[in-house]
């Protein structure tokens, strides 16, 4: 995981865009700063093994994966707002408006936006790829970053803190807020390898199941942790009055329920044989993270 990193992190500083006015400079430092800022880059490494199984190469995902990790970041960069969450602290630092201020930190995520649209259909990522499969990975992304994928369920969250809500309802703000960008790193690899129909399909039900895995135990740590381990507040989720699996459900019925969603998303696997084994195996460790 930590050379896959490392390739990555090289991949994402080269795609920055350069700025061509002093002015703009800030901007761009800023779009650096959350970009580099760490994390398990858990949606790049999706997108390049779903690629790498299924007949294609870390070379031509690579553009795919880097554009939607820039999503992600723009997304955290936003969620950390005083308007949102409010955060002070991501991945053991200071967040984005902490450093640059609150308005050059939502350019900083508008920017990434943007410009992760334009990653996809770079000469590189078409090269790589072909026009047509650039097409469709714009496509993906656009409706799983947008209302009815992420955004969406960004706002499912929003409308329903300081509300009583069940498991179902959260269900479904997870399978859009974390869920959606779970399944596009999982079909952009496909897109980019060229996969056949049953591929894609299990690649799906992978990405859904470990995505609301992954929502659970970040609802537990949010308990069970530390400050100084997540590198983020914990306890936030209780202050902002939002509903959990935790409180819902209790942790015992959480741990039992992301485990059975990890042998879930295990089990899909099966039409790959043995060419899964580092999908396999990345779900046990997203299952046991301590971060």
């Amino acid at each position: 995981m930590s050379e896959f990193t490392d390739r990555v992190e090289k991949k994402l500083i080269s795609y920055l865009p350069k700025a061509d006015n002093e002015d703009i400079e800030k901007l761009v430092s800023s779009m650096e700063y959350s970009l580099t800022a760490g994390g398990k880059r858990v949606r790049p490494m999706l997108t390049v093994e779903f690629a790498k199984i299924c007949g294609g190469s870390e070379e031509a995902a690579m553009p795919f994966a880097c554009a939607l990790e820039m999503i992600h970041t723009y997304s955290l960069i936003h969620d950390d707002l005083p308007c949102m969450d409010n955060d002070d602290l991501r991945r053991g630092k200071p967040t984005n408006h902490k450093v640059y201020g609150e308005a050059t930190a939502l350019l900083a995520g508008n920017a990434l936006l943007t410009h992760a649209f334009e990653v996809l259909v770079s000469k590189e990522a078409v090269r790589l790829n072909g026009y047509e499969k650039c097409v469709k990975a714009v496509g993906v992304l656009s409706e799983c970053a947008g209302v009815n994928g992420m955004l969406g369920g960004q706002m499912i969250d929003l409308e329903s803190e300081g509300k009583k809500t069940d498991a179902e309802h959260l269900r479904i703000m997870d399978n859009k807020k974390t869920g959606a960008l779970m399944t596009a790193a999982a079909k952009l690899g496909c897109i980019s390898a060229g996969a056949a129909d049953e591929q894609l399909s299990a690649a799906c039900e992978y990405a859904s199941n470990i995505g609301l895995a992954f929502q659970i135990i970040d609802d537990m740590l949010d308990v069970t942790s530390t400050t100084e381990t997540l590198g983020k507040p914990v306890g936030s989720d209780n202050e902002n009055e939002k509903s959990t699996y935790v409180a819902l459900l209790g942790l015992d019925e959480c741990r039992r329920l992301s485990e059975e969603l990890t042998y879930r998303a295990v089990s899909s696997l099966d039409i790959f044989n043995e060419d899964a084994g580092k999908l396999k195996d990345f779900a046990f460790y997203l299952l046991k993270r301590e971060k």
